[in-house]
């Protein structure tokens, strides 16, 4: 008689896979029988929570989850700065990650670390990943970032924080040259998970498109009736908000910009805003830093706006908000997460239901991460 095999997963095997999906490393046997026991007991979710409570979670499964966000090339390999830093505080600190976008938070090491925080460097940050990779005198990012305000840390004013985005790490990859629309469009990216070409909307009116977009592109207009008004339509409204930044740094003697920094000067339009004048002198001159929502209207209001909110404002903190607020941005989280534990992309009914309830999780528990961490790993532990 021909054997048949035994491909359930027993209780031992899921906690397994629960700990290296949420902590990337093995679990001790301490760890991995307790987390059985409490699989067996139908308590899935508290043994998911005790991968979380592994250093690991931070310092390798966020850390790497997130060091794709700071930069334009979205590559993992990159030092922890305060970008990464900040994220992995909030979702420790049982945060509304809806703040990562708005609110006067950073995330530092120890007051006693050196070098310490500034404004001009990443010397803080790489110390500490140092010391935590080294495991010196007990460094982990779980224990060790501190949560300090944005505002007293770096100067910039508490009005003009904006949560990653007025990071320096933010700044140095998408206030860099160019023209701040970068900060926009890899803000939508990152955290409603959608990029401009998904929201080209022909519809909206061309009003505030500035003078640096040609409306006839190689000579034909149709080009950009047809495909640029599409974004830029949106986009140029939105990244507005951005109008006094700038990410300073000695373009001939570091041209790596390692020792540059975020700059903000109130009432004054960056320079960027004006530059390519001649391309279409009749095209919007940016006058201040007031921003608005066409989105709301045409299909982009799919993405599930806040009607509690006005859909404009002035500066980079009231759009962090309104993007944040949106159902996309809960969505997009729920759908990272989901990614980041189970190793693959949403493919069936079953997988959009969970998505769907890690959503509802979301929303329900004032918009902390670490929940649908658990959830999501619960459900991708194998029968």
């Amino acid at each position: 008689m021909a054997l048949v095999a035994n491909t359930q997963a027993t209780e031992r095997d899921q906690a397994k896979r629960l700990h290296d999906r949420l902590a990337g490393i093995p679990p001790s046997e301490a760890v991995l029988a307790n987390m059985a026991t409490l699989i067996g007991n139908n308590q899935a979710i508290a043994a998911a929570n005790l991968a979380i409570n592994d250093p690991a979670f931070y310092s390798v499964t966020l850390k790497n989850w997130i060091a794709p966000w700071t930069n334009r090339d979205q590559n993992v390999f990159v030092p922890l700065n305060d970008f990464t830093a900040t994220v992995i505080g909030l979702i420790r600190d049982d945060a509304d990650f809806r703040t990562v976008l708005s609110g006067d938070v950073l995330y530092v090491g120890p007051t006693d670390l050196q070098p310490a925080y500034s404004n001009s460097n990443n010397d803080h940050y790489q110390e500490l990943e140092r010391l935590e990779e080294l495991k010196l005198d007990g460094f982990n990012l779980k224990t060790s970032l501190q949560a300090t305000k944005q505002s007293a840390t770096t100067g910039i004013a508490a009005d003009a924080t904006a949560g990653i985005m007025t990071t320096r790490a933010a700044a140095r990859a998408y206030f860099i040259d160019g023209t701040n629309r970068a900060m926009l469009r890899f803000t939508l990216m990152n955290f409603l998970c959608t990029d401009l070409e998904a929201l080209q909307d022909t519809t909206r009116p061309p009003d505030r498109i500035r003078q640096d977009v040609s409306r006839s592109p190689g000579g034909d207009s149709r080009l950009f009736l047809n495909n640029c008004v599409g974004c830029h339509s949106g986009m140029d409204p939105l990244a507005q908000a951005f109008a006094y930044y700038d990410f300073s740094y000695d373009e001939d003697n570091d041209p790596t910009a390692s020792a540059g920094s975020l700059q903000y000067h109130a009432n004054i339009v960056d320079g960027k805003y004006q530059i390519n004048t001649t391309t279409f002198p009749y095209g919007f001159v940016t006058p201040n830093n007031q921003w608005s929502n066409y989105w709301r209207q045409g299909h982009n209001q799919l993405l599930g706006w806040d009607s509690g909110l006005p859909g404009s404002g002035q500066g980079a903190k009231s759009l962090g908000e309104e993007l944040s607020h949106s159902q996309q941005f809960a969505s997009c989280q729920a759908t990272k997460v989901f990614k980041a534990v189970c190793l693959r992309s949403p493919e069936n009914a079953a997988d959009r239901t969970q998505i769907n309830s890690l959503v509802s999780t979301f929303s329900n528990n004032d918009y902390k991460l670490k929940p649908l961490f658990a959830q999501a790993a619960v459900y991708c532990m194998g029968d």
